[in-house]
């Protein structure tokens, strides 16, 4: 496939005396960059240290803290006081009920399958609301220390984010006041924060591993001439340096006989847990050992043990890696430079399981909290169009299509397609003088929709009667460069058309993507089977009603005999439908197709005589 040329100044006119800002919104932490004198800075505080602002907020009597003063009240006031809302970004109630107990705070519990909705006192926020609450901050810090209004920025995610996720992220910014021209993948970010691409003739492939505080993705990336090519992605938004801390906790739990139903129950002192084994995971990053006294339990941890703690965590991203690398048809010899990102990745055993997995070419030498937020800046400096030396490629995590006749997935967008992208594909109709027709929208990767994740759906209406098989129809997938998708449908002989943008109540879980794609494969030769088994079954209505309209239209014209053996074959094609029977469906539609053959030829010859009948030939 053609390199897709995309235009980096999409979005809102920039002027050049406008900054715009690059935004790495986190799970735990958030940060400001901007571009001062050709290079990409983050906002500093008064001792030169970068701004990172903990992705906390707290409101009191309608006053929003955010950041630090939110922070210190985690275990004052730990159910009005929200943490890794990130996680929460277009998600559900059943998506996130594993991750209750470690919450602090509430959530409203009326209806499952509705958006997450958080409880702070007596009001219940979006977890969009809440970010762009942290986003506000974000710009407020940047205007003062820039001395400029800022009304624009780039915002970093996950690259496995969804479209839901990543619409909610756009939605948050619109809400703190911002112009968000482009929504960036939080690994393509990072290997432009590192300048890779910048030189002339530079042909290599390099992998992101991006292991944060609350998410992580694997991405393989072909960066050739300043063309950064995203070949697969893969990761989990409920895997990061939260999941460490709950390790720890759950070990401390046991190891000291804490009634753990009591503890969870008692808010304040699990979020007192929880910032304890934070603090223990950053020491044994270089300490052999961690002990301190909290409430009346002494709590010990030495860095073996939580090297053994933290296998099993570190593996499933190992896991994500082979996946990734499969994906791109690539192994481990193929990828020069391994870039570090997130905070998480200072775990001595995150870097020696990525060195020994990948070999020694760990790209390290920037604070992997900045990475990301300088890679932005980045981003925004070529939408400024300061610089016009990169283009950006990426791909769709998963399949997307449309449902058609018997419930079967007809993928449009293959899984990792390149985006932005567009693509249209021809259709029909199956009943006579049928005037509208419902679009569903699916995503995932089986040939039935019954086991795929449906993202909407929409009706084209005004399709003028005609014969079932005659209006066309065209179906158009458009995918944005921020990965949010379009569909128009649109029946090409009258012109009616309608479209919709996809955006999904709540998002896909990851280990749900994750077990869509091993499914596809578990499930390949089964699926197969009915997949084959139902184009039958299609093919034999197809046929059954087109018998049936033939018969009505040449009653007067076809012997006895004929229309009683056209209709004995058609009660045939029936009874094989009913039995299930594959090849017995196409031996009977070929019986058919045969036998009426000839039929067909008459009828139309007598038709053709009918309509010239009484006309004068030019002389």
């Amino acid at each position: 496939m053609g390199k897709i040329q995309i235009n980096m100044k999409q979005g809102s006119v920039v002027h050049d005396e406008d900054i715009i800002i690059g935004i790495d919104l986190g799970t735990t932490n958030s940060l400001v960059a901007y571009m001062e004198n050709g290079q990409a800075v983050t906002i500093k505080t008064s001792d030169q240290r970068s701004a990172l602002v903990p992705s906390i907020l707290s409101i009191i009597d309608s006053k929003v803290l955010v950041g630090e003063e939110a922070k210190a009240r985690l275990v004052t006031n730990p159910s009005e006081t929200v943490y890794s809302v990130k996680r929460l970004m277009g998600k559900s109630l059943n998506d996130v009920t594993l991750q209750k107990s470690f919450l602090s705070y509430d959530l409203k519990l009326d209806d499952p399958d509705a958006l997450v909705r958080i409880k702070i006192g007596e009001q219940y926020y979006t977890p969009i609301e809440l970010s762009a609450q942290i986003l506000k901050q974000l710009k407020l810090m940047a205007e003062d220390h820039l001395k400029k209004n800022v009304t624009q920025a780039v915002i970093t995610v996950p690259a496995y984010f969804n479209d839901a996720q990543r619409q909610a992220t756009r939605d948050a910014g619109k809400l703190a006041g911002l112009d968000v021209l482009r929504i960036i993948n939080e690994p393509t970010a990072a290997s432009m924060a590192y300048g890779l691409g910048m030189k002339e003739g530079i042909n290599e492939m390099i992998a992101v591993y991006d292991l944060g505080g609350g998410t992580f993705d694997i991405s393989i990336l072909h960066i050739q001439d300043g063309v950064f090519e995203v070949l697969s992605t893969n990761g989990d938004t409920y895997l990061g340096g939260d999941d460490f801390d709950h390790a720890i906790m759950e070990y401390w739990i046991t190891a000291s006989g804490m009634d753990k139903v009591a503890l969870f129950a008692d808010k304040s002192k699990t979020q007192s847990l929880r910032l304890t084994a934070e603090i223990a995971k950053k020491v044994l990053s270089s300490a052999t050992e961690y002990s301190t006294q909290w409430y009346d339990h002494p709590l010990t941890i030495t860095a073996a043990k939580f090297d053994q703690l933290s296998a099993p965590i570190i593996n499933k991203t190992l896991e994500c890696c082979r996946q990734a690398l499969k994906d791109a048809q690539l192994g481990t010899d193929n990828i020069l430079k391994v870039i570090m990102v997130g905070g998480s990745t200072r775990v001595p055993g995150v870097q020696h399981a990525v060195k020994s997995f990948f070999g020694d070419k760990l790209y390290n030498e920037l604070n992997p909290d900045e990475v990301v937020a300088l890679g932005a800046a980045v981003q925004a400096n070529i939408l400024s169009g300061k610089d016009q030396r990169f283009l950006l490629i990426d791909v769709t995590p998963l399949s997307l299509g449309i449902e058609t006749m018997g419930g079967l997935m007809d993928v449009i967008l293959p899984r990792n397609s390149k985006i932005p992208s567009k693509v249209a594909r021809q259709y029909t109709t199956s009943v006579d003088g049928q005037v509208k027709l419902k679009i569903t929208i699916y995503q995932g990767e089986r040939d039935l929709v019954m086991h795929n994740r449906k993202l909407g759906e929409f009706i084209l209406s005004g399709i003028p009667p005609m014969p079932a098989g005659l209006p066309k129809i065209e179906i158009q997938f458009l995918i944005n460069a921020d990965g949010i998708l379009t569909v128009k449908a649109k029946e090409l002989r009258s012109g009616v058309q309608t479209e919709i943008e996809v955006k999904p109540q709540y998002g896909l879980e990851e280990s749900e993507m994750a077990r869509m794609l091993t499914e596809s494969v578990k499930y390949a030769q089964q699926d197969m089977i009915i997949k084959a088994m139902q184009e039958a079954i299609n093919e034999g209505k197809s046929l059954i009603l087109a018998t049936d309209r033939f018969l009505k239209q040449n009653d007067a014209h076809l012997l006895p005999i004929e229309k009683t053996d056209m209709s004995a074959m058609r009660d045939n094609i029936q009874a094989a439908i009913d039995a299930q029977d594959k090849d017995l469906i196409y031996d009977t539609i070929e019986k058919l197709n045969q036998y009426s053959g000839p039929l067909a030829h008459r009828m139309m010859d007598i038709n053709i005589s009918k309509a010239l009948q009484g006309t004068r030939a030019i002389e």
